[in-house]
């Protein structure tokens, strides 16, 4: 299994968590053999049956439904010749989304990103994965997966070509097939990295956020439209979205090494919680119609619900007792709880958090 390692925004992902309709779950790791694997966890969050693994040099999400599920995972590509116009050569990798059934095992698989046989990564108008950040998130409408992900974008530029960052949005329906429209689109934020998407049942949209360095900003990008303000200073963090109890979203984002919490609905921030707490990558969760935002506190983690509708603090702190990532999530169930999957005492272990529904 691959560990934390540096945790740097251009680092492998070592495993993400998926609920369940059930309450069951599907924890995904990288391991150390370019694969990812997939095994099943009852209610209790241990692990039942047989792991499945697939072809796959990163982890990025995992998603579920009653049928099954989505993974978000990173495979090897081309470069092509190019030549660059200028810079070194670098990997040329391609984002997928693979379909599995409730046994684990592949049903379909569809690349979200554009390479083929005749389309290098420095072939002009490739979209792929580089070096740089490329994290991404799946959200599911019901019927359709949408994959939100940092992309390398190639321009042709006289002779060579010059390799830019943004980021992709990407739907597909339930037999794979690549989808236009479905709030969908091929550049959104640049430069851009901490993607995050969820999906809002009450208007019919996926709506997502990023972090860019376009006016260093937590922005939307379909529309490119600002959600909260921040400084070029290399500290600028963009967390997770969630739905808020009222209409719009929350996002946790981080500046300076301190978290903050912005609510809006269709452009600007109108509302500000300023936390008292200090990290420089907060988590935010649903939690049983409240929300959960959590981080790293020593070597294990902290948290604090939150009204989803006010934002006003809810309780106490309280710690959690596993080691944090600054790039993996919370995933949020349907009785109320959210789960997160961690790395366990050895290199070969997994532990699951799972914060239980507040009475």
């Amino acid at each position: 299994m691959t560990g934390y390692g540096g945790q740097s925004d251009t680092e492998p992902l070592p495993m993400a968590i998926a609920a369940t309709p059930s309450g069951r779950s599907w924890l995904a790791w990288l391991g150390t053999d370019g694969k990812v694997y997939l095994g099943n966890l009852d209610c209790s969050d241990h692990l039942v049956g047989t792991p499945s693994s697939f072809a796959g040099i990163d982890l990025q999400d995992v998603a579920a439904d009653a049928n099954g599920g989505v993974l978000l995972l990173t495979r090897k590509g081309d470069c092509h010749t190019g030549p660059l116009c200028g810079g070194s050569s670098s990997p040329c990798n391609t984002m997928w989304m693979i379909r599995f059934d409730n046994s684990g095992h592949q049903v379909w698989e569809q690349q979200v990103t554009n390479l083929s046989s005749s389309r290098g990564g420095y072939d002009d108008g490739a979209r792929f994965v580089w070096w740089y950040q490329h994290h991404g998130r799946l959200a599911y409408d019901g019927t359709n997966y949408a994959a939100y992900f940092s992309d390398a974008i190639t321009v042709q530029n006289g002779r060579c070509v010059d390799i830019h960052e943004g980021d992709r949005m990407q739907a597909v329906d339930p037999n794979g097939a690549l989808l236009s429209g479905h709030d969908s689109f091929e550049l959104g934020c640049s430069h851009s990295w901490d993607n995050h998407i969820v999906w809002d049942p009450r208007v019919g949209h996926f709506k997502m956020v990023c972090a860019t360095d376009n006016n260093c900003r937590i922005a939307q990008p379909a529309n490119y439209q600002t959600v909260a303000s921040g400084t070029c200073d290399g500290t600028l963090f963009g967390g997770d979205i969630v739905l808020s109890s009222n209409a719009g979203y929350w996002v946790g984002w981080s500046q300076g090494g301190h978290a903050r919490l912005d609510h809006f609905s269709t452009g600007a921030s109108d509302k500000t919680v300023n936390t008292s707490v200090a990290t420089s990558h907060p988590h935010l969760v649903s939690y049983g119609g409240r929300m959960l935002l959590a981080w790293a506190s020593g070597s294990k983690m902290a948290a604090q619900v939150y009204n989803s509708g006010t934002g006003s603090i809810v309780g106490s702190q309280f710690g959690i007792d596993v080691p944090d990532h600054a790039y993996m999530s919370f995933k949020a169930y349907s009785d109320g709880s959210a789960a997160y999957a961690a790395a366990g005492s050895t290199s070969t272990s997994i532990v699951v958090a799972r914060v239980m529904p507040m009475s």
